[in-house]
């Protein structure tokens, strides 16, 4: 028999796998800004001007933003000035903590309230995984005990219908669709009322891929969205957001309209291993707040997490 191991201990090991396997699918990020800041602050580099200069563009290849690199940096140079940081490895460990505390106030994790059905509105441009994170969701929430239906009001593309109830049909999970060209509104109307006499706990609600400037298209969001609200006045208790990382200083703009539309309450950033710009996420955090609900990792249906703003910093700037 296996010695038993101390609660703790356990809990330690756990988390440091977790650790772990978000360093590795977060290596594209690392090669070009995890490794290219270890080289800069982690050895002996007098703390001039030219160090800040390369911070700052190591910040901004990674796309953390304009402004929200002069805000690290300028704060690191202030704490330089006062004599609280005398060396390249203590302004590693202020860049640290000042990512850090950028992000934490936007790790707040999506919880579903006792309303039923519990419904999360999803939606997002096309290209950016909206689909495949609407399954990883329904994945993440039956695995929590949680009935879930889904809704197919993508009804622009049929494959998006189709791609809907693959997913639907590998996790044995309900979904309501009609065919290609149908009025989303309507099968909306049709999964709500389905969820209500199902007694369901979380309905999640597809909409067609739009290009943000469509204002024809983001009429039909507010549409869905009018439709949700009739049928249950507190609803939709979520508007999840699905942006691509890769696309970096675009998903802000993305993020600004549809915001303006349906109002967006939480983000899902997708795509976060395929890209060197995973400082977007410290952009998004610092200029609108908003809840980071999860942040997607892989193809794997537990590649979409959580979004834990002290795992995330570790696994970019590992502790020395």
């Amino acid at each position: 028999m296996s010695p038993s191991h101390p609660s703790g201990q356990t809990e330690k090991n756990r988390s440091t796998g977790l650790f772990g396997r978000l360093r590795d699918k977060l290596a594209a990020t690392q090669r070009s800004f995890t490794r290219g800041l270890s080289d800069l602050l982690l050895g002996n580099r007098a703390l001039d001007d030219t160090l800040f200069e390369e911070l700052e563009t190591l910040l901004l290849s990674a796309d953390v933003g304009v402004e929200t690199t002069r805000h690290l940096v300028s704060s690191i140079t202030d704490q330089v000035s006062r004599k609280q940081l005398k060396d390249a490895p203590a302004v590693y460990g202020a860049l640290r903590q000042g990512m850090l505390a950028i992000l934490e106030p936007c790790d707040r994790r999506l919880t579903i309230a006792p309303e039923r059905p519990f419904v999360i509105m999803v939606v997002g441009v096309n290209g950016v995984g909206k689909t495949t994170t609407i399954a990883k969701l329904a994945n993440h929430l039956k695995n929590k005990g949680l009935t879930v239906t889904l809704a197919a009001a993508d009804t622009f593309r049929a494959a998006a219908i189709e791609q809907l109830k693959t997913w639907a049909g590998r996790l044995d999970i309900p979904v309501i669709a009609q065919h290609t060209g149908a009025d989303a509104a309507a099968v909306v109307h049709d999964a709500m009322n389905a969820a209500v006499a199902r007694k369901a706990d979380v309905l999640i609600v597809d909409t067609a891929g739009r290009q943000h400037t469509q204002e024809g298209l983001m009429d039909e969001l507010r549409k869905i969205r009018r439709v949700i609200n009739k049928t249950r006045p507190d609803a939709p208790h979520e508007v999840l957001l699905v942006l691509d990382a890769g696309t970096g200083q675009n998903a802000l703009s993305q993020l600004k309209h549809f915001r303006e539309a349906v109002g967006v309450t939480g983000l899902a950033l997708t795509k976060l291993d395929g890209t060197a710009k995973g400082g977007i996420l410290l952009a998004m955090a610092r200029q609108t707040g908003l809840p980071i609900r999860f942040i997607g990792v892989g193809e794997g249906m537990d590649d979409l997490r959580e979004f834990n703003a002290a795992e995330y910093v570790d696994a970019l700037l590992p502790a020395p």
